[in-house]
């Protein structure tokens, strides 16, 4: 009887225990909240496809289109110039740039003149006698004769004998003689070809020169040339002639630049065409650096769209009844920021800016304002 009380009394107290465990347990049961779907906010654009021009960035440095690396061909002091022979220092066309002295040479040329000038003249007798026909055409080339001025051509014959007469008795070789010591005369004295600027200044007046030795460098400052390198993907697109638009770092100042001129190699490590662009400009100076803009080609039936858009390489995000889907496209052309595509239809509601953590199937609300990606470029 004890036994069977006790095994009562512990059956009542297990249950009961059972029973307050299961009561505390439902009183301290939270309702679960209830989560609200959050829809985000995107601002979107209705596709209208049309013809994307396609337009290649590149830059480069300016380079004086002529340019006059001085060297000296004889040796001498720099005795004179139109003006000081310094760096920075405009010259007019025609304008001496460098004088050396040239007296003792000078003076070796006057006298290989006054030889020639009295081998003819003693020729005149023989002429008068001989070939009296060619004689009056050889005085009148005497008396014309000036010791001071560059030697006139000598004259021509018809008569095969005169000719004969006057080359064996060592006219013509005085005479071409002359002539050479005349061209270098010449070479004491550099004038400036066109209208420029001395940019190098090696020398200074009373230094002696030698043959062979640079001077300088002479530039002219009305046109200049800007070296781009292009992807060999558009180089059969440029064209010479191709107006190009050009732009300083700080967008400041615009230029209208001609392709003039377009490599015909590859350059086997960048795989890239080199082009030039002829730009004229008052404010242009040799290195400065320029952007050019080259209109490549179109592409038809295209949008343009910013990069952060393009999903994989491949897709894009589209709206339907508020949902995030994805379709393909076709990628055409990358620029640093933005990228052509095809394939996507008229009409088609696509994202117009990016929206972080989007996936397909999000529930989205389109911002009916303004874009603010648009109003930048509005303001630009």
């Amino acid at each position: 009887m004890r036994k069977f009380l006790l095994f009562v009394i512990g059956l009542v107290i297990i249950i009961a225990a059972i029973v307050g465990a299961y009561f505390i347990i439902e009183s301290n049961t939270k309702p679960k909240p209830k989560v609200e779907k959050v829809v985000k906010t995107v601002f979107a654009d209705t596709v209208k496809n049309s013809t994307v021009p396609i337009t290649i960035p590149a830059n480069g440095n300016l380079i004086a289109k002529n340019r006059f690396e001085l060297f000296s061909e004889v040796q001498g002091v720099f005795q004179s110039s139109s003006h000081d022979f310094k760096t920075g220092q405009p010259y007019r066309k025609g304008q001496l740039l460098i004088g050396l002295n040239s007296s003792e040479y000078y003076a070796s040329v006057q006298s290989a003149k006054s030889e020639l000038y009295n081998l003819i003249t003693s020729l005149m007798p023989d002429l008068r006698l001989d070939y009296p026909d060619a004689f009056p055409t050889w005085e009148k080339y005497l008396r014309e004769f000036d010791i001071e001025k560059s030697i006139a051509p000598l004259p021509k014959s018809q008569n095969e004998n005169v000719n004969y007469f006057i080359t064996g008795r060592g006219v013509n070789s005085a005479y071409y003689n002359v002539k050479n010591l005349e061209q270098r005369l010449s070479k004491y004295r550099i004038y400036a070809p066109y209208d420029g600027i001395l940019t190098e200044a090696l020398v200074t007046k009373g230094t002696l020169v030698r043959q062979g030795q640079k001077l300088g460098e002479f530039i002219d400052t009305s046109v200049y040339e800007l070296q781009l390198s292009i992807g060999k993907t558009f180089s059969d697109l440029l064209q010479i002639g191709e107006k190009v638009t050009l732009n300083t770092l700080d967008k400041q100042d615009s230029y209208t630049g001609t392709v003039s001129r377009i490599n015909g190699r590859i350059d086997q490590t960048t795989q890239t065409v080199t082009v030039f662009v002829e730009v004229k400009g008052k404010d242009l100076k040799e290195g400065m650096y320029l952007e050019a803009q080259l209109d490549a080609k179109e592409i038809d039936d295209a949008i343009k769209i910013s990069r952060k858009l393009l999903v994989d390489q491949s897709e894009i995000y589209i709206i339907k009844d508020s949902i995030l889907d994805v379709i393909e496209v076709e990628p055409v052309y990358f620029s640093p920021k933005e990228v052509v595509v095809k394939g996507v239809p008229d009409n088609t509601v696509i994202l117009s800016k990016s929206v972080p953590g989007s996936y397909a199937g999000m529930l989205v609300k389109v911002n009916k304002e303004t874009n603010p990606s648009d109003e930048k470029q509005v303001a630009e």
